[in-house]
Parts: C-alpha cells; sequence; structure tokens
C-alpha cells in the first residue's frame, strides 16, 4: 500500500477483520495538534499558578491590613483560590498522594485551630494547641518524605547543614519564646508542653526544609511556592508564640495574614504543572548556592553565641536545656567539619586518579605512563636493564566505531586492556595513552631478545575473538618496539616517540606485526615533518609551480593536449619530489588548497596559449585530481570558478583521477564526478591497472579517458601477455566510447606496437619531458613541425 496510507485500527467485526486506513498527514496533524495542545495547557496552568502566588501576597497583604475578625472576604477568597489549585493539582498534575494528604492535614489543622480560637474564651486550651502540634506534624512527615527522595547521593552533608540550622533557631526559641512563656497566668501545664513540642517540632520543620532548600537539585516553581508557604506557615506559628508570652500584643489579623498567604502559596504549588515531579530526584545543578548554604549555616552558629553573650539563664532549667543545645550544636558541627574534612580528601584523591587514569580502562594515562617511563630509564642506568616500551595501535579501529557504535567500541578496549593486564608480567606497566594506542613498560628486560618475547606475547594475546553484545570479533594491532640501550641517555619522551615511530613502520608494513625502531626510521619521521612543516607556506611563498608534458595524437602528429604536473622547488636547489610531498598533502588536507591554485593556475596558461597561437583552441589541459578534493563540498564550485575566470570551455578540461577513488567511499566521489560531467568537464582514469580495477564500479563512474600506466607501456614491446592487456584496455575503451592515451612512452619499439594496437594518444620522454611554462610555445612548435616529427617518430 501507498506509504502515504496508515493502518489506524481494526474495525469490530465477528469474522472478518477489516482496517480503517487514514492518511497519514493527518494522523501527523493530529499527533502535532496534540503536542500544541499540550503545551499551550501547561503553559496557562503554569501562568495560573504564578497569579495564585501573586495573589496570595495580595490577599494576605490586605487581610492583615482590614481584616478584624477571621471570616472575611480576603479569607474565603484566599481558602477558594486554595482548593481550586489543590484539585487542578490532584486531578490534573496528578499530585503525589502524600504530599497533598499532609498538605491537607495542615490547612486544614491551623484553619480549625483559628476557628476555635475566634469563638472560645481560653484561647489556649488543650485542644487548640493540640491542633497547632498536628499542623507542624503533618509538615514534618511531608517534609520528610519530599526530601527522603531528592537528597540521592547527597544525604549525610545537607541533613548535617540542616540540623545546624534547625538547632541554632531551636536555642533562639527556647531562649525568647519558650522558656518566658512557662508557669505564665492562664497557661496550664499540658498546655505549656504542647506549645512547646509545636515550637520544638516547628524547629524540625525548619531543619528540614534548610535540608530541602540546600539539596542540589535543581529547583523548580512548585518547590520555591511549596517552601514560602511552609516558611509563612513557621512565621504564623513563631508570631502565637510571641503573642502568647503576654507582653507583646498585635490584632490576630496580622497572625492570619502569613498564614493565609501559606495556603494560598500550596494551592499555587498545586496547580504549577512540576507539583507532579516534587518527590523526585531532579537533575543536579551546575552552579549549587553554595554562598547561601555558607551564609546561612554561619548565621545559625553566629545568632546563638550572641544570644548565650547577651542573655543570661533564668534559672537552673534554662541553663541545663542551654548546654544541651549548645553541646548537640557543636557535636553536629564537629560532624560536619569532619565529613567536610573527608570529603574534601576524596575528592582530591579523585582528582588526581582522574588525571593520572583513564576513565574507560582505569589504566594509567600518558601523564602517569611518561613518570613510570621516567623511572624505569633513570632505575637502568649503569645496570644491564634496557627497560622496553611497546606501543600499541589497534588496527582499523575507527571502522569498529563507525560501524558498530562507540559502546562497541568501548567493550572492544576494555577487553584488549583486560588482555593486554593479563599477557604482560606482573611487573610490567600497561596504560592507554589515547582512543585506541595502549603503551606496554617492562623495566626489566636486558636484552632485544625479550623484548621482541614481550611484544610477540602481546601480539598472540589479541588473536583470539573478542566477544561483544553484537558477536564476536577480531581484532589485530601493530606494535613498535623500543629499549634502552646501555650507556646511552635517553628521557621517557623520547623512548616513548621512539616506540611510536616503530609503529607507524609496522603500519605501513600492512598492520598485525612488530616493528623494531632504529635510526633510519626516526630520520624519516623526522623528514617527513619538515616537508609537512614546509608545505603548509609553501604556497605563499611561490615555491610551488606547474610544468606541461605534452599529449600528441600520434596519428596526426599534433600536440592536443597537456597534462599539469606540480613541482616544489624549496630553493637553495632543494627540490621535493612529487612523490614525497603529494602523499603529504593528501594525508593533511593541503592538497585542496594546493590543488585549487594548480587548476586556476594551469586554465589560466592553455588560454594565454591558445589567445597567443601557440596551440589549437580545441587544446585540452588535463589536472589530476586526489580523493580529498572530491570530497570538499565545495570542489565543484572551485571548478566552475576556475573555468568561468580562465574562460576556457569546460570540454577543455579533463580531471585525472585514479582507480582508489572508486573503492574510497565511492559515493561521494561518485555524486561530485557527476556534477562535474553535468557541467561539461571530462573525466580520465589515471594509472588504469596498477590499482583496484572494479569493471562494475567503473560503469558507474562518468569515465571519458582511460591512460594506460607506464607499467604496461614499458612491456608491451617484449611481453606478449602485457600486449593483450593492452588490446583489452583498447577493446573496453572502445566499447565505452571513452579515448585512450599511453603514459610513459620513451622509445619508437613502444610507439608502434601501441599505434598497431589502436592506440592514438600517447605521452613521454619521446616528444617531451615535462617543461616549463615558458618553454612551452618552442617544444610545441618543434613536435608539430613535420620534419622533426618524421625523425621523433622514424617516418620518412
Amino acid at each position: 500500500m501507498n506509504s502515504d496510507y496508515l493502518f489506524v485500527a481494526p474495525l469490530q467485526a465477528p469474522r472478518q477483520t477489516s482496517f480503517l486506513v487514514v492518511p497519514s498527514f493527518w494522523f501527523d496533524w493530529a499527533v502535532t495538534t496534540c503536542r500544541i495542545r499540550d503545551k499551550v495547557a501547561r503553559r496557562a496552568l503554569s501562568a495560573s499558578a504564578w497569579t495564585l502566588a501573586s495573589l496570595a501576597i495580595a490577599l494576605g497583604t490586605a487581610h492583615g491590613i482590614t481584616a478584624d475578625d477571621l471570616i472575611k472576604f480576603t479569607t474565603i477568597a484566599g481558602l477558594a483560590l486554595a482548593v481550586i489549585g489543590i484539585v487542578v493539582g490532584l486531578f490534573i498534575h496528578k499530585a503525589p498522594n502524600a504530599v497533598l494528604a499532609v498538605t491537607t492535614i495542615s490547612a486544614g489543622s491551623i484553619i480549625a485551630a483559628r476557628l476555635i480560637e475566634d469563638r472560645t474564651s481560653a484561647p489556649n486550651s488543650l485542644a487548640i494547641e493540640s491542633l497547632w502540634l498536628l499542623s507542624q506534624v503533618a509538615l514534618i512527615v511531608g517534609l520528610l518524605f519530599i526530601v527522603r527522595r531528592r537528597l540521592v547521593g547527597q544525604a549525610a552533608n545537607v541533613l548535617a547543614d540542616g540540623l545546624i540550622v534547625g538547632i541554632g533557631a531551636w536555642l533562639i526559641v527556647w531562649v525568647y519564646l519558650i522558656q518566658p512563656s512557662i508557669g505564665l497566668a492562664g497557661h496550664t501545664a499540658s498546655t505549656t508542653t504542647v506549645q512547646s513540642i509545636t515550637l520544638g517540632l516547628s524547629m524540625v520543620v525548619l531543619f528540614l526544609l534548610a535540608t530541602f532548600v540546600f539539596s542540589d537539585s535543581t529547583p523548580s516553581p512548585a518547590n520555591a511556592f511549596l517552601g514560602i508557604a511552609i516558611s509563612l506557615c513557621l512565621v504564623g506559628v513563631i508570631l502565637r508564640a510571641v503573642l502568647a508570652r503576654g507582653d507583646v500584643s498585635f490584632a490576630m489579623s496580622t497572625l492570619d495574614s502569613p498564614i493565609l498567604m501559606a495556603i494560598v502559596f500550596a494551592g499555587a504549588a498545586f496547580c504549577h504543572p512540576t507539583i507532579r515531579h516534587i518527590a523526585m530526584a531532579g537533575a543536579h545543578t551546575v552552579s549549587p548556592a553554595l554562598m547561601t548554604r555558607l551564609v546561612t549555616t554561619t548565621m545559625s552558629l553566629v545568632a546563638p553565641i550572641i544570644v548565650l553573650a547577651v542573655d543570661s539563664p533564668a534559672n537552673d532549667q534554662d541553663t541545663l536545656v542551654r548546654t544541651i543545645t549548645v553541646s548537640v550544636l557543636a557535636l553536629v558541627v564537629m560532624t560536619r567539619v569532619v565529613q567536610s574534612v573527608r570529603l574534601n580528601a576524596t575528592t582530591q584523591e579523585q582528582l588526581v586518579r582522574n588525571a593520572l587514569t583513564d576513565s574507560l580502562t582505569g589504566l594509567p594515562n600518558r601523564v602517569l605512563m611518561v613518570q613510570y617511563i621516567d623511572s624505569a630509564v633513570r632505575s637502568a642506568w649503569r645496570t644491564p636493564r634496557q627497560p622496553t616500551v611497546l606501543f600499541i595501535d589497534v588496527d582499523r579501529f575507527k571502522n569498529i566505531n563507525d560501524s558498530l557504535g562507540h559502546f562497541i567500541g568501548d567493550d572492544v578496549l576494555t577487553e584488549i586492556a583486560r588482555r593486554l593486564q593479563s599477557a604482560v608480567p606482573q611487573h610490567a606497566t600497561v596504560a592507554r595513552i589515547a582512543g585506541d594506542e595502549f603503551v606496554v613498560l617492562d623495566p626489566t628486560t636486558e636484552s632485544l631478545t625479550q623484548s621482541v618475547l614481550l611484544a610477540e606475547h602481546v601480539l598472540d594475546s589479541l588473536r583470539s575473538p573478542i566477544s561483544t553484545r553484537d558477536g564476536d570479533m577480531f581484532v589485530t594491532a601493530s606494535i613498535g618496539v623500543a629499549y634502552a640501550p646501555s650507556g646511552i641517555e635517553l628521557s621517557a619522551a623520547d623512548l616513548l616517540r621512539h616506540s611510536d615511530t616503530a609503529m607507524y613502520r609496522a603500519k605501513h608494513a600492512g598492520r598485525n606485526c612488530i616493528a623494531l625502531f632504529d635510526e633510519s626510521m626516526l630520520e624519516s619521521v623526522t623528514k617527513r615533518l619538515d616537508v609537512e612543516t614546509a608545505l603548509y607556506r609553501a604556497l605563499e611563498r611561490n615555491e610551488l609551480h606547474l610544468v606541461h608534458q605534452p599529449i600528441v595524437d600520434i596519428d596526426l602528429g599534433i600536440v592536443v593536449g597537456f597534462e599539469a604536473l606540480m613541482r616544489w622547488d624549496r630553493g637553495q636547489s632543494s627540490v621535493v619530489p612529487p612523490d614525497e610531498f603529494i602523499p603529504i598533502a593528501e594525508e593533511t588536507g593541503i592538497i585542496v588548497p594546493l590543488g585549487s591554485w594548480a587548476l586556476n593556475d594551469a586554465l589560466m596558461q592553455l588560454r594565454s596559449w591558445i589567445d597567443a597561437g601557440h596551440c589549437s583552441p580545441s587544446t585540452t589541459m588535463s589536472v589530476n585530481v586526489s580523493v580529498r578534493q572530491l570530497h570538499d563540498p565545495q570542489f565543484v564550485t572551485v571548478v566552475s570558478e576556475a573555468l568561468a575566470a580562465s574562460g576556457v570551455p569546460a570540454e577543455q578540461l579533463w580531471l585525472e583521477v585514479t582507480e582508489s577513488v572508486m573503492i574510497t567511499e565511492p559515493t561521494q566521489a561518485l555524486a561530485s564526478l557527476h556534477r562535474l560531467h553535468a557541467i561539461g568537464v571530462r573525466i580520465a582514469i589515471d594509472d588504469f591497472g596498477t590499482g583496484y580495477s572494479s569493471l562494475s564500479l567503473l560503469q558507474r563512474f562518468p569515465i571519458q579517458c582511460i591512460k594506460i600506466d607506464r607499467a604496461f607501456v614499458n612491456d608491451v614491446v617484449s611481453e606478449p601477455a602485457t600486449q593483450n592487456i593492452v588490446r583489452t584496455i583498447v577493446a573496453m575503451a572502445t566499447a565505452m566510447n571513452a579515448d585512450i592515451v599511453a603514459e610513459g612512452v620513451e622509445n619508437l619499439e613502444q610507439l608502434s606496437q601501441l599505434s598497431a594496437l589502436d592506440c592514438h594518444r600517447a605521452q613521454g620522454y619521446l616528444f617531451s619531458r615535462p617543461v616549463h611554462v615558458d618553454d612551452v610555445p618552442r617544444v610545441v612548435r618543434f613536435i608539430e613541425d613535420p620534419t622533426n616529427w618524421r625523425a621523433i617518430t622514424g617516418k620518412n
């Protein structure tokens, strides 16, 4: 069925099943509509919660200023808003039942206590005090439920800080609220006891609230609203205790104002969508409020000290309570200090471990391994020992990551680390110094033989398949071996660099093998590094130039094209051969800007020769192109701009690519070549037959010319088999309607044989070496002169 339709649901049928077919765009529209509707609803409810919070402040303030009785419009409006918020939280946000229950009990207890107080002649009765006590018990239960779930991995420190705040506040409450109220007229022993317990529990609430605030979990609006509600509730409890002393008098509306705000703020918390996750462990904040936490705990320590210094104990009971409180506070502070010291030590140890070890395998990293190598080299000085370093690189590990994913790659690295540790002696050290690079240090070897045996043992340990979650796989490695010879002073960095150099030699030797370091490797690496460094500035220093070799029609004796070849003259008679700097340029990516320059320069030269009449208007220019250039997204644009700037028609530009293009990510190369072909540029296969010649891939590429490699031209006279190969290449090119050009023609015999095999174009030293730009007009005149042509080809 068309993919634009979906089977949505089976229709009810007793014996025959039918399906309701709905266009997929209807389904997408419905899903999108639902998502938009949910998003709008969340925003609306969030805005409603903030509105309730604003109204809580307004109603509470208005009640405190204007009300002279509990039952007023402000009270009714506030309670109604709180109920609406709680209902929204219950039915829409699915707030936790435990939080809803304790909030309802606490608020209901306080409202009931205030109603009884307003309608009784005994405001300090045991029933009223019990209701206030119940409200604090409910708050404690609710906060315990929330805090227990949010303090994941941070309970000890946070609880200690919260306890400091609670105990410090308790001492102040005892001195100024509880102790003065003991024995006052109108207060029975039972009511005084319950009042004291209520105030004590309120300090527990403060402790849990501080713990809740000090947690590193990311805060949410629901958390903030509920925290403000609890804080305002505590303010109401404290104000009531102040009023109970008898020496301070204020209107009851002043007491009711924070209580009313607290109830409406609780409704705002339930109205906000984040109430659903209030009891869950949230993500840790990137920058916890450490300064707020530090200032709060410090004030909780300083305030009791000031109180004790300013206010003397009233009696022995007061002295005993103060002594016990201060002792408990000192014990908590000492415990917190011990926790901080241990945490700092653990953190420092973890930082050092992370800085010196690999997080994936637990092995030493490069920094620590260099220290071990340095220690081994120093200890071996003037002893028979010759410490050995093995540099191990996993072959083609990038393919594992790219095809199977990094999780499988991590499993492979972990298993390799385990095998290496099992393969080496106990006194040897294994380190992981980079992604797929490991180093083994054996400080006890005394001969090259022992070093090689160690490397072979390590290589053998990797031969068996590695089991992963996606099945078994075989992994090989290239190993470079270096050792510190007796009597020769080497640094740890030198020894590690030598083994790294040897490892690259093993890579170039075919992988899955061992290579021993020798000085010639270092010279080669040093020379390569020098070339690579100088190549970056060769273009801006005008050290690069192009030479051109004519391509000749051997039937007509005329120059039909040129091949542009890059040369590098570093000055002071230092000429770098192309086979040295071109591979480095391709590997480093410098070939992209170099290739753009060569393309522009070659086309401008061709235009100037045509305009000056040195060659025919149809003469072509061949420019070599690397795989890196074809993978450059701007390459087609570069070619188009070069053609436009030079005024050379696109069909007179030949871009030569090697056969490696067809096997190195052929999809990308194919796309670029087709785009070039579409604008008229012609494509040629260079050095055909020497690489991976895939006829199926060759058929897919827009090839219009095949260049026979000089390896076949050299043997085309003496080897019948080579003649058959050349004949086959010519026949294949003819079938593809492609041109044929023979490279490296150096003598008449080769020319005659190629002509007999129907190859009609050639280039090589027989006609001309690659020449400087200034010599091209002279060479063209020489080749196209009939007398000279007969001399070149031996024809009368």
